[in-house]
């Protein structure tokens, strides 16, 4: 590859983000992947645990991802809020996983700061069982509960933790405040200022509380909804004051040496722009960056053909005449002769050719059985066009989020053509992530 074309299709960060010092040190006690939802925080959480266990620590990965397919991934049959362990590992460590139940999390918390009559009364409360299951911000304010549980018992060397598919990555950071606020003392006050109070300005004031509490009271309609939030208040008094407390505990713990936020994005617009608001705020809170996860990198082994040429060459393959085109000149070879010889164009992915190829209405056994031999490499250089346009929009907005954080380490990981269903798939996941380099391939030299 000329030094061009390398300098175009490579990414060059200020750094190179090196993992594997990052898992072995023993003062990393946790590990917190973040980012916008759907960039593969989920994957890169466990092939990390699966790495560091392999090098002899023992981890327990956190996920929030309900899908299956991780505890499928890691030989288990279903994963709850208790950590099981994973078989197969090799090496000296352990790799444990748990999936967050947020409201079984929820009920542990009460559990532990009331006495046993109190806490049947709170978990049989509607108005509870409807907080507990769906307000806003409680699935990442129990996902730092879980986090703050796991790291207190000093079982493991290493938490792993998948945050929340929110809707924004920042979510994470917001929400355990936002639900802190929401179940201190103040709240306690406002709902049993009208039994205090009594008479009309007694309900007045009651439903100033209540427009405060609009999403979720709103479910819980009927004459019963005052009597169930009185109740659940009274079971509450003094339990609510510990929600801020431990979400204020657990932010620090993020804040401490020993925790390391790896930001996951792909390299899409939206994907990065998310990832550089969550650096931006995690640098502003003093939290920890170890670097930056480039998930779902596109390659080419064929980096020296550029859309531009591959494009005009298709042109004039379309003008090739079909009668010369069956009869090709002997000194060029033959077709077989021509598509073989190596990186003339990008010959991965072929799956993906075939299903974006032109040609997909052959009446005969194969698609292309009708199309001539320009036909079919024009077509071959055209989908190859394709591929290095997609690498050079890669490579625009990797390098603006660079510029913008230059400081960022940044560790790559290249698109795969399928999920990771395995432990195998999980290794190679981790492999990819520890090695230190760009993920496109590596050219012959000319």
């Amino acid at each position: 590859m000329s030094p061009d074309a390398e300098r175009q299709h490579r990414l060059s960060p200020a750094r190179v983000l090196d993992l594997d010092p990052l898992l072995d040190d023993p003062a990393t006690r946790i590990v917190v992947c973040c980012g916008s939802g759907g960039v593969g925080k989920t994957t890169t959480a466990a092939a990390l645990g699966l790495r560091a266990a392999e090098r002899g620590r023992k981890v327990v990965v956190l996920t929030i991802d309900p899908a299956r397919r991780l505890a499928q991934s890691m030989g288990i049959d279903s994963l709850d809020n208790t950590p099981r362990r994973v078989k197969g590992v090799e090496g000296a460590g352990e790799l444990h996983a748990m999936m967050l139940d947020m409201k079984r999390t929820f009920d542990e918390i009460v559990e532990a700061h009331a006495d046993p009559a109190r806490a049947s009364a709170i978990l049989g409360n509607p108005f509870y069982q409807s907080l507990s299951a769906g307000f806003a911000g409680t699935q990442e304010y129990m996902a730092m509960e879980k986090l703050g549980q796991l790291r207190a018992r000093d079982e493991w060397d290493l938490i792993v933790v998948d945050t929340p598919p929110s809707r924004s990555a920042l979510d994470f950071l917001d929400a355990p405040k936002r639900l802190g606020s929401f179940l201190d003392g103040r709240l306690i006050r406002l709902l049993t200022a009208p039994a205090k109070l009594g008479g009309r300005a007694g309900m007045k004031f009651l439903n100033v509380g209540m427009s405060m509490m609009t999403g979720t009271l709103g479910k819980l309609l009927g004459g019963q909804l005052l009597k169930d939030v009185q109740t659940f208040v009274s079971a509450m008094d003094t339990t609510f004051g510990g929600f801020r407390t431990r979400a204020d505990a657990t932010y620090k713990l993020l804040q401490a040496p020993g925790t390391a936020f790896l930001v996951v994005a792909a390299p899409e617009r939206d994907a990065l722009r998310e990832a550089a608001y969550f650096v931006e705020r995690l640098a502003a809170e003093d939290m920890p960056l170890a670097g930056l996860v480039l998930n779902r990198v596109h390659g080419s082994g064929a980096a020296r053909l550029s859309a531009e040429r591959a494009l005009a060459a298709a042109e004039e393959l379309d003008l090739v005449d079909e009668p010369v085109a069956q009869a090709p000149d002997p000194a060029r070879g033959t077709a077989a002769e021509n598509l073989e010889e190596p990186r003339i164009v990008d010959q991965e992915d072929g799956k993906a050719g075939v299903r974006n190829s032109p040609d997909t209405d052959g009446s005969s056994g194969s698609p292309t059985s009708n199309r001539t031999v320009p036909q079919l490499t024009a077509g071959l250089l055209r989908l190859h066009a394709e591929r290095m346009q997609l690498l050079s929009r890669e490579q625009r907005t990797r390098d603006r989020f660079t510029a913008l954080h230059p400081e960022v380490a940044v560790a790559e990981v290249a698109a795969l053509p399928g999920d990771v269903h395995d432990l195998a798939g999980l290794r190679d996941i981790g492999a990819r992530l520890a090695a230190g380099r760009p993920e496109l391939p590596e050219t012959a030299e000319e």
